[in-house]
């Protein structure tokens, strides 16, 4: 079962939660946090949408076979730890390539990937722009704390 609208213990209509779908969101969240990842960041790398995601980790729907084993990837867990079988702590996560960076950069990195040449032409003309700025600001400063201390 994947979480099909059907009525609820109280009779109210909506997504039904499962015991599984539950213990995956759970560890998969703890898993991520422990990486210092964002659910966005796991999502570009599974291949699903942050709402989607967000959706799994929530408990709220059962992921595909083959998304579970791109999650269990991903956060380096064997598919027994993610669906209760094992415990998480006795597998490994694999750090990621930008693991480290913070989370504002990898936005920052997920929207540069999604730009076609002129785009990222246009961003790379003005990040350039953005740096000289600081260079004359901070050169600026300088003077001026120069100025003072003559003063």
């Amino acid at each position: 079962m994947k979480g099909k609208p059907g009525k609820n213990e109280d009779g109210t209509r909506g997504r039904v939660r499962t015991e599984l779908a539950i213990q995956i969101g759970k560890v998969a969240r703890d898993a991520r946090l422990k990486l210092k990842l964002t659910q966005e960041d796991i999502a570009e790398r599974v291949g699903l949408t942050p709402e989607v995601y967000g959706r799994l980790e929530r408990g709220d729907m059962l992921p595909s076979t083959p998304t579970l084993t791109k999650i269990c990837v991903v956060l380096g867990l064997s598919a027994d730890a993610v669906v209760g079988l094992a415990e998480p702590e006795a597998t490994q996560a694999q750090p990621a390539s930008d693991e480290e960076l913070p989370p504002e950069i990898r936005r920052l990195l997920r929207m540069v990937r999604t730009m076609d040449d002129e785009q990222l032409a246009i961003f790379k003309g003005t990040a350039a722009g953005l740096l000289k700025l600081n260079k004359r600001r901070q050169q600026q400063h300088k003077r001026d704390k120069a100025q003072v201390a003559i003063i």
